[in-house]
């Protein structure tokens, strides 16, 4: 892929692979003082949250409601650990704040509320409500033929709710090409893995026949979720999904691949043992 802005590809994936390492260990702090979180989730999606905030997304966070801003859905709401260390890292509020996650009268809730938080552009959390949303958004994109584009990013859990395939139903009658949806396939849900307590597969054939283009990524990779991003601001009469895959608790080796850090803190020992496996990988 060509440089964009004079930026290699490569530097641009270093740059943000320094960031989701910064998210990981941040988050799993948040985590640890909150005495509660979902750090197998928090961790899947890291990557692709950093990519999105840290090199993709045309936001600014001394304008967070500019109308030519894209618009980032988190539609797997309770991941907020994730989001809002990306949100303070990127500038939307003092890094400071995260010491405040989960706090009473904190503003950084166990689901996000764009009422009290800049860069947050709707209430999730409960599962199946996002991506009906960024639906909406993008079609009143369409219809003001405005030039921001729309992600949402889904957990694969989540697309056991019949209202995702409503909305991607729809999305796909009206030709959103403005909307990308990013699926961060771990492959677990709370308790279990999805095929066993309802199956997805054939992921990629389902979105087709909703009328989806489709691209399949290591939900790992830097360098492939860059691309993947990019390839977005092509002109398509078609939304896209990006099915990302990714493993739950990445980053941390014995919550990785477990359905049993879907929602749990970390001890003392096993803290430390995570910041050291993610200080050791930067070196």
């Amino acid at each position: 892929m060509p440089p964009r802005n004079g930026v290699s590809i490569q530097a641009r994936a270093r740059h943000v692979r320094e960031r989701a390492n910064w998210m990981r260990r941040r988050l799993l702090q948040m985590i640890v003082d909150a005495g509660q979180g979902h750090p197998g989730g928090d961790l899947s999606a890291t990557d692709i949250i950093a990519a999105l905030y840290f090199d993709s997304l045309r936001i600014d966070p001394s304008a967070p409601n500019a109308p030519d801003r894209d618009r980032f859905v988190m539609s797997k709401g309770h991941c907020t650990g994730a989001l809002y260390s990306a949100l303070a890292g990127a500038g939307f509020f003092p890094e400071a704040e995260l010491d405040t996650y989960l706090k009473p009268q904190s503003r950084l809730n166990g689901h996000p509320n764009r009422v009290y938080l800049p860069g947050v552009e709707t209430n999730t959390g409960p599962l199946g409500h996002g991506l009906p949303v960024a639906v909406g958004i993008a079609v009143a994109g369409q219809i003001d033929a405005a030039d921001y584009h729309v992600f949402a990013l889904t957990g694969d859990g989540e697309l056991q709710e019949g209202s995702m395939w409503e909305a991607a139903m729809f999305a796909g009658h009206r030709g959103l090409g403005n909307l990308t949806v990013i699926v961060d396939r771990n492959r677990l849900q709370q308790g279990a893995q999805t095929e066993e307590t309802n199956g997805l597969e054939p992921l990629a054939d389902k979105w087709r026949a909703f009328g989806w283009d489709v691209v399949g990524i290591d939900g790992h990779d830097h360098a492939a979720i860059l691309c993947a991003l990019d390839d977005t601001r092509a002109p398509r009469s078609r939304p896209r999904v990006i099915i990302a895959d990714t493993h739950k608790g990445q980053g941390v080796s014995f919550m990785r691949d477990q359905a049993g850090w879907h929602h749990g803190v970390p001890n003392a020992e096993q803290f430390a043992q995570a910041i050291g496996e993610l200080e050791a990988e930067m070196q």
